[in-house]
């Protein structure tokens, strides 16, 4: 092909070689925050120019400017035309070339970004393509976020809703190898054009050769006049983390009409003042706008420059940033002339400005993704726990989406888990388990808030009484933590006929009642308390009552007592407390098996309405103080089978009713109306002793209390 480039005002590198094409017009847009489009028309006697010899490659085309330099521009073709070939065999193609950010429109994820800043975020999205040429110009602080979730979006998406809700900007600058984006959130992220001045001349017959404005416009908008924000943080629930702007424009009533929103999302009011006033920022940006136009080639979007001569002299000496420009350029081919001299040629562009002291924000055009409904996941932690909460019961999960996660206690932020009731210090509290799935909504639906709002099975965690044969039982059912082999539980049958309520505690059983304790049992109540295994016996039941205690069985009571029985009475801290009152209507009858040893301290009175029999196998020994009297109504019958000594200390009376025999210190009397010795009679005799023997005792035979009901498996 004979046809050079090199003396034209347009040119283009491609990756088919030099020459290969050549570039008559192009047209685009670029603009702050947004990704450029270009298209180029191209003409070149390869009419079989193949996609993939040219989409998704490189290319750069210049303008040569008044000094003879070149203005670049750079960018990937994303979209090839092929045209009609015209009468000369050249084929007309046409294709779009975007920034090498577009690729990111090109690509979605689900990923889950913790404790990062929004330039760490957009520094870890960006260096994941190897052709990223970025520099990031922050002077913002910009907030920790705990948790970021970039949910089915595309990355530019992602990072471009970010960007916008922190006030960050974007431009491209171009060079001949490549485009650079710019990422700054100040106003002095710009960089100067190399026209430090230009022109807007008075009249037509003034323009000058050198590039110049065509037109300019200021123009005015109405904003509002205060933008406040609200937002709730639990760990400060008192707090209304509140804040609001003001504008600094003054403007009729303006300060009557406010943009109030909700949730902020900021988690202190220090975030919040910085995010608000980023807000109002953004709608003063679209306050003051100045739309021009020019043939200054070198004009592009982040650039400033300063007003020169103009025809309205309030004007000159302005300094603005381009915010915005449209491109358009033309240049026909040399066989398309008829005159043989050079090809017309002809550049504009339009553009948006704002005053360079003026702060750039973007407008929050991307909307963020929302969840409309529930979702479920995996509670995670730690290797080696099973519970793993923080100090509010928040738990960490694993989304099913989320495919960068490593089921560990670094999967997602710590989440707040839904209580029946959460009071303070009182309410319920069941902590989901690692490996346990369950149920998450979405606080209005973001990604980034989280909620824990119930729980659900699934084939490796089923319910421990299988369904449907157990449909009829409602339980629950802890398990022992670490390890599990153990469990508390609390399960009703609804069985008809067969209804049941069901505990078990795993280990130690604590109830406390701080008033009464009412029970009312309509059938039988069966109690074991201990254990046996292999001989072994262990199990023990102790029991404090601080007043009274009152047992009224109305029918018979009988109590086993395989080991020893102790009782006392008295001995404590009761007023009126020591005595044993025991009153039995009918019959009282003790069996001991060996002795029976009793001690009184003071006084033992016995009163017995019928008679009292006494069968002693061996010996009676009976030592009293100081006195003993015995009176009978009738007889006083003493017999030995061997022989009977009264023995007295000072003084022995026998006394009758004829007489007396008394043996004192002083020697023996005897005395009666007529005293016999060795002169016949005969001694009188008494009834003799045949005491009762005591009823056999009935021993105790108490039933074998029932076990308790364990449910089925």
């Amino acid at each position: 092909m004979a046809k050079l480039q090199k003396n034209r005002q347009l040119q283009i590198s491609t990756p088919l070689g030099e020459d290969q094409v050549f570039l008559t017009g192009f047209s685009g847009s670029e603009e702050m925050s947004r990704l450029f489009h270009y298209q180029l028309d191209l003409i070149s006697e390869n009419t079989k120019i193949k996609a993939e010899e040219m989409v998704g490659k490189a290319v750069c085309w210049n303008v040569l400017t008044g000094d003879g330099s070149k203005r670049y521009w750079h960018g990937y073709v994303n979209q090839l035309a092929r045209g009609d070939v015209d009468v000369k065999g050249l084929r007309n193609y046409r294709i779009e070339v975007v920034p090498w950010l577009w690729f990111l429109t090109q690509t979605s994820d689900c990923k889950i970004f913790q404790e990062m800043e929004i330039p760490k975020i957009i520094d870890e999205v960006l260096g994941d393509f190897g052709f990223a040429d970025y520099k990031p110009d922050f002077q913002l602080q910009h907030k920790e976020w705990e948790y970021c979730v970039q949910y089915r979006e595309t990355d530019f998406n992602f990072l471009s809703r970010l960007m916008e809700q922190e006030g960050i900007y974007y431009y491209f600058k171009h060079s001949q190898n490549s485009h650079q984006m710019v990422i700054t959130d100040h106003k002095h992220g710009v960089y100067d054009l190399p026209e430090s001045k230009v022109d807007y001349p008075p009249n037509i017959s003034q323009i000058a050769v050198d590039d110049h404005l065509d037109s300019w416009e200021r123009r005015f908008e109405y904003v509002p006049g205060k933008y406040s924000q609200r937002d709730y943080n639990f760990k400060t629930p008192s707090n209304h983390l509140e804040t609001e702007q003001q504008t600094a424009i003054n403007l009729p009533n303006i300060s009557d009409y406010e943009v109030y929103d909700y949730p902020g999302e900021y988690p202190e009011k220090g975030d919040g003042d910085v995010e608000t006033r980023i807000r109002q920022e953004s709608e003063e940006t679209r306050h003051e706008l100045i739309s021009s136009s020019s043939t200054c080639r070198s004009f592009g979007t982040g650039g400033k420059f300063k007003v020169g001569v103009h025809r309205d002299s309030a004007e000159e000496g302005a300094e603005v940033v381009i915010t915005s420009i449209h491109h358009i350029a033309h240049e026909a081919m040399a066989y398309e002339t008829s005159s043989g001299g050079a090809p017309p040629f002809d550049y504009q562009n339009s553009f948006s400005c704002i005053p360079a002291d003026k702060e750039f924000r973007p407008a929050r055009t991307t909307p963020k993704p929302t969840i409309s409904g529930i979702q479920t996941a995996i509670v995670t932690g730690p290797e080696g726990e099973e519970i793993y909460p923080d100090e509010f019961g928040r738990v960490k999960c694993q989304f099913h989406w989320d495919r960068y996660g490593q089921y560990d206690d670094k999967s997602s932020c710590w989440i707040r888990v839904s209580q029946g009731h959460a009071g303070a210090g009182f309410g319920v509290n069941y902590l989901p388990r690692i490996d346990e799935e369950v149920v998450v909504s979405f606080l209005e639906g973001d990604p980034d808030r989280p909620l824990i709002t119930g729980r659900v099975y699934h084939a490796n965690n089923k319910p421990h009484y299988p369904l449907p044969d157990h449909k009829t039982r409602m339980t629950i059912r802890t398990n022992s933590s670490k390890g599990g082999e153990g469990f508390n539980e609390l399960t009703f049958e609804d069985l008809k006929n067969e209804e049941r309520l069901y505990m078990q505690a795993e280990k130690n059983m604590d109830t406390r009642v701080k008033n009464d304790s009412k029970e009312r049992i309509y059938g039988n109540r069966h109690q074991i308390i201990g254990w046996e295994k292999d001989g072994e016996k262990g199990g023990s039941q102790k029991e404090m009552v601080y007043q009274d205690k009152h047992l009224n069985v109305k029918k018979d009571q009988i109590e086993k007592i395989e080991g020893n029985y102790e009782i006392c009475v008295g001995n404590g801290d009761a007023d009126e407390g020591g005595n044993h009152h025991v009153v039995i209507e009918k019959q009282r009858t003790e069996s001991i098996g060996e002795g029976n040893d009793r001690t009184v301290a003071k006084d033992e009175r016995i009163k017995i309405g019928g008679s009292l029999s006494e069968n002693i196998g061996k010996d009676r020994q009976t030592k009293v103080g100081m006195k003993q009297a015995i009176e009978a109504g009738q007889e006083i019958h003493l017999k030995a089978g061997m022989k009977v000594i009264i023995e007295a200390g000072a003084q022995l009376s026998l006394v009758g009713p004829g007489g007396f025999v008394d043996i004192g210190p002083a020697g023996v009397t005897i005395q009666g109306m007529m005293v016999k010795i060795n002169s016949g009679g005969a001694a009188g005799s008494g009834s003799g002793c045949s005491p009762e023997d005591p009823e056999e005792a009935n021993e105790a035979d108490p039933s074998e209390p029932a076990q308790a009901w364990v449910p089925d498996h």
